[in-house]
């Protein structure tokens, strides 16, 4: 059966949606924005998207990273391949997308059941989760008025079997829009008009959304749309007619250093396999319709780590120690690309420090508490914001929770997610990005077998979003084949390459 909303998770929906509305928007920006919305500046402001877009692949083509130097996947059954190109497996890449869509299916679920259950402060929330926690009973979100989630009554596995269907989330949803969205298009670089319109076609607005929140405690239910915070703010803004990137700057946008854009991105890599330069040409525009600053950054990290993840051998991906030295080195090339002087830098050097170091992770978690949340050290200022929950919601703190998966869970798939959802903060956040990222490294059957047993591969993106055929219910190796028809696009238009004749393999010019 699909999956239906927990009590404690419709409560939590409501929380965010309600953050979207916090009147925290300064004077100068609300006079920026009703300034924008005559039509005046609104067609100056259409050219200069225009502009922007004009600009943006020549100016990242500028700052193309090198290719990078852990091995890369060749394709054995590809034949002779013509010098100046390198081979991959296109049939063989269906199996990765597959496993995309699925490792983020069972991470975002899992995590769902401890998200927002601890993020620092004074109580119960201020308790953080230890390892020896996993499987013990779920504990109350910060917004879950005294109520465990009914995903799961422990903190455990969240799993779909064969005949029951994966819900879509606000993990999964959006980059589903854009990777349909993406198949529409001949040039597979969206434009800010195409991701404005295909928000509006596809997101529900409170008119007109047949979701409610639950009703509790005495509280009136409300509209939802799945929707929160920076993703609300700029669908708000483009029921006005505004495209992205302006729905992400911070004059209009007070939420643009949230958590959204880093989890409704990170497919660009995966349809970029081994270029993370041509990943962040796709994900320029749809990363800046709702974060700016260090958040787009943050965003740009991940996006470019699934790059590098998409094109590792997979006999290096099933052997643990290989998969770790490559996970490492991948990790380290994509914080290269960061500036060092910022705080998403700082962060990932400081987790790295605490790794390396053999402290405890939940030793370092807790440090991570200290230093940015309480003593805001590496120019992290959001607790100075005083926002909701100490902004729990952030891109910073989440981003920093990621790294302490990620590097504590040592290229093993299980332990990765456990740690991510054991982390803190909005846990089904990391947890999805890595469980996607395993997924395109190992692909769906590896993904399977580590439960041993098989999963759904049925997914329902109506549970979330609207006007897709067949009443919204999908697969998982249809969603891939759809992956496959627009990496075709990118290899033979941005990368210079082509399809084999028998549709076997991409070769990509060097």
């Amino acid at each position: 059966m699909p999956i239906s909303l927990s009590s404690k998770s419709i409560s939590a929906l409501s929380e965010k949606r309600r953050l979207s509305s916090l009147p925290i928007v300064p004077v100068s920006s609300r006079y920026l924005l009703s300034r924008f919305l005559s039509s005046r500046v609104l067609t100056t402001v259409l050219a200069m998207g225009l502009l922007m877009q004009a600009v943006t692949a020549a100016e990242l083509s500028d700052n193309a990273d090198p290719a990078p130097s852990i091995p890369q996947a060749t394709a054995q059954s590809c034949g002779q391949v013509p010098s100046g190109f390198r081979a991959l497996s296109r049939r063989g890449y269906q199996q990765k997308l597959e496993g995309f869509w699925l490792g983020l299916s069972i991470a975002n679920w899992t995590g769902l059941v401890t998200e927002m259950d601890k993020i620092g402060g004074d109580g119960a929330a201020g308790q953080f989760y230890r390892r020896d926690d996993w499987g013990k009973p779920d504990q109350p979100s910060i917004w879950g008025q005294g109520v465990p989630s009914d995903l799961s009554a422990t903190i455990d596995w969240v799993l779909r079997g064969p005949n029951e269907v994966w819900g879509s989330d606000d993990d999964s949803d959006i980059e589903y829009i854009y990777l349909q969205l993406m198949m529409q298009s001949k040039n597979p670089l969206l434009t800010g008009a195409q991701i404005r319109d295909g928000w509006l076609a596809h997101i529900y607005s409170d008119a007109e959304t047949p979701h409610r929140t639950k009703a509790e405690h005495g509280k009136a239910t409300q509209p939802e749309n799945f929707l929160w915070v920076s993703n609300q703010q700029a669908f708000d803004l483009m029921q006005k007619g505004m495209p992205p990137p302006f729905t992400g700057l911070p004059q209009f946008n007070p939420h643009y250093d949230m958590i959204d854009a880093q989890l409704t991105t990170e497919l660009f890599g995966a349809l970029a396999p081994g270029r993370p330069d041509i990943a962040l040409q796709l994900a320029y525009l749809p990363i800046r319709t709702t974060a700016s600053a260090e958040a787009a950054d943050i965003a740009q990290f991940y996006v470019e780590l699934h790059a590098r993840a998409a094109a590792l051998p997979k006999d290096l991906t099933a052997k643990p120690e290989l998969l770790h030295q490559a996970m490492m080195q991948m990790a380290a090339q994509t914080r290269a690309q960061l500036p060092s002087n910022q705080y998403p830098a700082k962060m990932y050097d400081f987790v790295l420090a605490q790794y390396q170091a053999g402290v405890p992770w939940e030793q370092a978690r807790d440090a991570l508490y200290r230093r940015y949340q309480l003593e805001q050290q590496d120019g992290y200022e959001i607790s100075s914001k005083q926002l909701y929950c100490n902004g729990c919601f952030a891109a910073g703190i989440n981003y920093a929770a990621s790294l302490l998966s990620y590097f504590y869970g040592e290229a093993d798939f299980q332990k990765t997610i456990k740690i991510a959802a054991l982390a803190g903060w909005d846990s089904d956040n990391p947890a999805a990005t890595w469980g996607g990222l395993f997924g395109l490294m190992q692909g769906r059957n590896a993904i399977e077998q580590q439960f041993g047993k098989a999963l759904s591969n049925k997914f329902n993106i109506h549970r979330t979003r609207k006007g897709f055929p067949n009443q919204g219910l999908t697969d998982f190796p249809t969603m891939a084949s759809q992956g496959i028809a627009v990496i075709d696009k990118v290899v033979v238009q941005l990368m210079q390459g082509k399809v084999t004749a028998d549709g076997a393999c991409w070769l990509i010019k060097e």
